[in-house]
């Protein structure tokens, strides 16, 4: 997994350490007092889903296709407002049950940022340091919650630090950590809006994913074209990369779609 995030994950120091740490800390405890919660933030194309995947490919057989796998987005799984006591309801007990079946499961929440507010709150009791919840020993779970919130947040201070001349490896999180928390936790769009999860810190790690400049969408370039076999020439690198809009505006510095659209391009080029 280390290796696969410092080869594959392009432009993301932050992320690599953070979850790794993560990992390494968490699986390395043979008793952990409360289960892994980890937050992905930044802007559409950054890695987010990227990450969550690669994650749960490297810690369960047959990834995100494993039994031990749950995988809920708010358009699919929770779409109508008037029926959130019902949701509610149903994602307690489908927690409940997948973790007494199998404590080692892991919970992908997407799009964090469309999820009806006070929703996600009916899992707190899943996500703190007790030792049996609903006659169910959950400890050895992993949360991962995923959204684009504080996405602009993090662009923003990207940017002034990159006017500052400070490099991305050595941006830290206390650097961002305050917008993203007022741009994610403060919000009232936000899933996350008045939540207990905040307020009883149940959550261990904020990931902020930044955005990508162009020579790490060349990257994804080279990459995609690597994943389809196809030969690495370094003029369809160049044109893909040069046909994504950039921002701001002046400086034309970070991608506006992050490596998102890259794959669907290569053909036009080729």
């Amino acid at each position: 997994l280390e290796f696969d995030l410092a080869t594959s994950l392009v432009g993301q120091p932050l992320v690599r350490q953070q979850v790794m740490q993560g990992v390494r800390e968490f699986l390395g405890n043979q008793n952990p007092v409360k289960p892994l919660v980890m937050s992905f933030h930044g802007s559409t194309g950054t890695g987010k889903t990227y990450v969550s995947s690669m994650l749960v490919r490297y810690l369960f057989q047959g990834g995100l296709q494993s039994p031990h796998v749950h995988h809920f987005s708010p358009i699919v799984h929770f779409p109508h407002a008037e029926h959130i006591e019902q949701y509610k309801e149903n994602l307690k007990r489908w927690i409940q049950g997948n973790l007494t079946n199998c404590g080692r499961s892991a919970f992908l929440f997407d799009e964090m940022d469309k999820m009806h507010p006070g929703l996600i709150d009916v899992i707190i009791p899943f996500l703190g340091p007790s030792w049996v919840v609903y006659g169910t020993n959950y400890r050895k779970a992993i949360f991962i919650f995923i959204s684009n919130a504080g996405g602009e947040q993090i662009n923003d201070m990207t940017l002034a630090l990159w006017h500052a001349r400070k490099d991305r490896e050595e941006i830290n999180l206390q650097d961002l950590e305050p917008a993203i928390s007022k741009a994610v936790f403060e919000n009232p769009q936000s899933g996350f809006w008045k939540s207990g999860i905040i307020d009883e810190h149940l959550i261990d790690f904020v990931v902020p994913f930044l955005p990508l400049k162009h020579h790490h969408v060349k990257q994804c370039v080279v990459s995609e074209l690597n994943q389809q076999g196809l030969e690495v020439r370094p003029d369809v690198v160049q044109e893909v990369a040069d046909s994504i809009l950039y921002f701001p505006e002046e400086e034309k510095l970070f991608s506006s779609t992050g490596c998102k659209t890259v794959a669907s391009r290569i053909s036009f080029f080729l």
